[in-house]
């Protein structure tokens, strides 16, 4: 019988699982919350009793598994299998992940950042179609990303490789941003980058668009909502569309410049707007990419959803 593979997507509020095939196809999934009190010290004993209680539901024994493979928020040590700086899991301190997993479950582990992680699922049986070129943005709180360049990931000389939610774009009225920078693409291209914009945009406007009664009146505007009042023609609506349409496009077309993928996959939350997303994002760039890049580089909205993580994780012990 063919070996399986556990894939782990480690978030700050829960802790996804799957257990999948060797072609990636998900047989069996749950998840946990992730409790991150006592510095995070319970998560990866809470992952351990986790897979051992599926295991034994299933039947299943270490001799089943080719690996199980992580993605992880921080900063990781791929060969070490440590992790360090996760605030968001109170991981100050390095954490022997790979360590631990491996001498109680006794299978071989595989780790990497969950950014890189997300984009290696989108690129084996997602939106990337097994290219062996593609780009991953996840626009949700911030802008996260993954590379992959001739079937590898892009690590870099310190592990940054990827950072697209770092790319300075905004030189109009740049925004400081969480990395320190000003301008990043994270501030105007985010779930809250696009408030950013429509708090911008709104200041100056003086129609009588619904967005901007909804602003005014102090209600709570998000991502969603804005791209809601652009698809109904809403004039403040269309503005933010417009321009958050004009950084993420230069920005998308800049990465293919560079890199030429056969797919940018555009996911993360942001994305739920759909083809309305992508038709602003075309026109731009196809206004800045290279002609023959502007010809063979698509852009695409990610397949695979919460999956990525799982999936991209379980790839990990494949490569």
């Amino acid at each position: 019988m063919e070996k399986k593979i556990i894939g782990i997507d480690l978030g700050g509020t829960s802790i996804k699982f799957a257990i999948l095939t060797q072609a990636g196809e998900i047989q069996h999934k749950w998840s946990i919350a992730t409790t991150i009190l006592d510095e995070g010290s319970h998560i990866v004993p809470d992952m351990i009793a986790s897979i051992k209680h599926q295991m034994e539901l299933l039947g299943l024994s270490a001799e089943n598994f080719l690996g199980i493979g992580m993605g992880s928020p921080g900063v990781v040590d791929r060969q070490e299998g440590t992790v360090v700086g996760a605030y968001n899991l109170n991981w100050k301190t390095k954490q022997a992940v790979k360590k631990q997993i491996e001498s109680a479950i006794g299978i071989p582990f595989f780790i990497d950042n969950d950014a890189n992680v997300a984009a290696l699922g989108e690129q084996w049986v997602g939106a990337g179609g097994n290219h062996p070129d593609v780009v991953f943005v996840t626009l949700g709180t911030g802008v996260g990303g993954g590379v992959i360049a001739d079937g590898h990931l892009i690590h870099g000389i310190a592990g940054g490789a990827g950072e697209l939610g770092h790319i300075v774009v905004d030189f109009d009225q740049p925004i400081a941003c969480t990395c320190g920078k000003k301008g990043c693409l994270e501030t105007v291209a985010s779930a809250t980058g696009i408030v950013n914009l429509t708090r911008r945009y709104a200041e100056s406007y003086a129609g009588d668009a619904a967005l901007k009664a909804l602003i005014d009146d102090g209600q709570e505007v998000t991502a969603k909502v804005v791209f809601d009042h652009a698809k109904e023609g809403d004039e403040l609506g269309m503005i933010v569309y417009k321009n958050f349409s004009r950084y993420l496009g230069t920005a998308c077309a800049n990465i293919a410049n560079i890199l030429n993928p056969s797919t940018i996959v555009i996911g993360g939350g942001v994305s739920a707007a759909g083809d309305f997303l992508l038709e602003g994002l075309q026109e731009v760039f196809n206004t800045h990419a290279f002609p023959q890049i502007a010809k063979s580089t698509q852009l695409a909205l990610a397949d695979l959803g919460n999956d990525a993580g799982v999936i991209g994780a379980a790839s990990l012990v494949l490569k």
